[in-house]
């Protein structure tokens, strides 16, 4: 199977490339500046991927600038082709077992006291890479004890053998996005299934009652307030602690088009929304994506955690 991009798998006759002017309230800075800097010659010294950079992130030049970026591990090459992501689509490479390490040691050197963890699909194993994570979690607590560590996993198909790997590792943070709405599923992410997601999250809260969980949606694709609303809703009741909404950002014009752009004061109504449905933490408005702020999450959730669960929870 071929390595290619997204946006030079869909089919640009069946997008609309019509151009849509940005709002006044969607301004990405670039990145530049000393951190930033140190950041990348870290990453290319370590042969090491970040989201940041494979997906676009537009705060990369605020995270990295603050010294802190989400890790990409099982590679740079994703067996799904999902319509807003630019990371690489194809067969990946052999599984690295070193990756683990190289994480960790980068997570002491960067001097993070919360690291965040991601990693391409990785559907041609049965265990979706689930061992890796672990590793990493285990790596990181080795050498860089008392940073905190969430990680951002794939659906692993619903499979809770693969999840129990993660869990029984311990991260801060159990991560899963939904992305979309259910009626959205099949054109944003094909090979996704929202009986996956909720499978995912579901589970790692009966696994592990004391690790909080988190997810993200992306809005503007098409969905309306109801829909996303109502997938709020089950994020709730599949345990979530943690909801992160942002404006889905076309990365190219052969990436799905971008239906509209949610107003402040939508985020806003979604955000207090979220409150009001129960979350211990919403992140909502039109640049926030999944790690955005997540060491301050963790932080000031961690004081909720003691109290509930004892010192044993994230500090």
């Amino acid at each position: 199977m071929p390595r290619t991009p997204t946006r030079d798998r869909v089919r640009v006759e069946d997008i609309d490339t019509s151009p849509k002017r940005r709002p006044p309230w969607i301004r990405v800075k670039a990145p530049m500046g000393e951190n930033y800097e140190d950041i990348k010659r870290l990453m290319r010294s370590k042969s090491l991927h970040t989201v940041c950079e494979e997906a676009m992130c537009p705060n990369i030049g605020e995270c990295w600038g603050s010294r802190t970026a989400t890790f990409l591990m099982l590679g740079d090459v994703c067996t799904r082709s999902c319509g807003f992501c630019d990371i690489k689509r194809g067969m990946p490479n052999a599984m690295d077992w070193a990756e683990p390490l190289r994480v960790a040691q980068a997570v002491k050197d960067m001097g993070l006291k919360h690291a965040v963890i991601t990693s391409v699909n990785r559907d041609e194993r049965r265990d979706g890479g689930a061992p890796i994570f672990a590793m990493v979690i285990k790596r990181i607590r080795q050498i860089h004890p008392g940073c905190s560590i969430e990680v951002l996993i794939p659906d692993f198909k619903g499979s809770v053998e693969a999840l129990r790997i993660v869990m029984e590792a311990r991260p801060e943070i159990l991560n899963h996005n939904v992305e979309t709405v259910p009626r959205l599923f099949k054109q944003v992410q094909p090979q996704d299934n929202y009986e996956w997601a909720a499978a995912t999250l579901t589970n790692a809260k009966k696994l592990d009652p004391e690790v909080l969980t988190k997810s993200g949606l992306m809005v503007g694709l098409g969905e309306n307030m109801d829909e996303v609303k109502t997938v709020m809703r089950d994020q709730r009741d599949w345990g979530v602690d943690i909801l992160t909404i942002g404006q889905y950002l076309q990365p190219s014009k052969q990436h799905l088009p971008i239906a509209r752009y949610y107003t402040p004061e939508e985020f806003k109504e979604l955000k207090d929304y979220g409150y009001d449905l129960g979350f211990q933490w919403v992140e909502s408005g039109p640049l926030v994506r999944s790690s955005y702020h997540a060491a301050e999450q963790v932080r000031a959730l961690s004081v909720v955690h003691r109290k509930l669960y004892g010192e044993t929870a994230a500090s």
